[in-house]
């Protein structure tokens, strides 16, 4: 498949994301568990009128043989755009193989790490497209 054949999504659906998660990280500060921020960012998106489902299985299938689901992302917004959050002292490049992998699985063109564990959200934030 070819990365025209992908889902996107419209940029304004980024720039509300990247706002709920600095308003989300304004209020709980760093430090707490990723399910924490996970449920306050849902119900932050949620009440912008942002369709999202959290926990989503990601399908899985080997040469045409479905393998169950071995997978859930985090967050699915608009069917279009994956956030998979994080509560770390840094983003490593495991973090980044784990939602490229899903991002394919899922054929989502773009989505975002969003690590809560930081003094500032934005440098939290790294977007990444496929």
């Amino acid at each position: 498949m070819s990365n025209q054949d992908m889902k996107d999504c419209p940029d304004s659906l980024c720039e509300r994301v990247i706002g709920a998660a600095i308003a989300v990280h304004r209020e709980l500060g760093p430090g707490l568990l990723e399910s924490v921020y996970e449920k306050a960012l849902m119900f932050e998106l949620q009440d912008q009128g942002i369709q999202t489902r959290n926990q989503v299985d990601v399908p899985l299938f080997y040469r045409g043989n479905d393998l169950g689901t071995a997978f859930r992302a985090d967050l699915v917004l608009e069917d279009c755009l994956l956030l998979e959050l994080k509560s770390v002292s840094e983003l490593t490049d495991l973090h980044l193989a784990q939602i490229m992998s899903y991002q394919r699985l899922l054929n989502f063109k773009r989505g975002y790490l969003l690590n809560f564990n930081v003094r500032r959200m934005i440098d939290g934030v790294k977007r990444v497209s496929i």
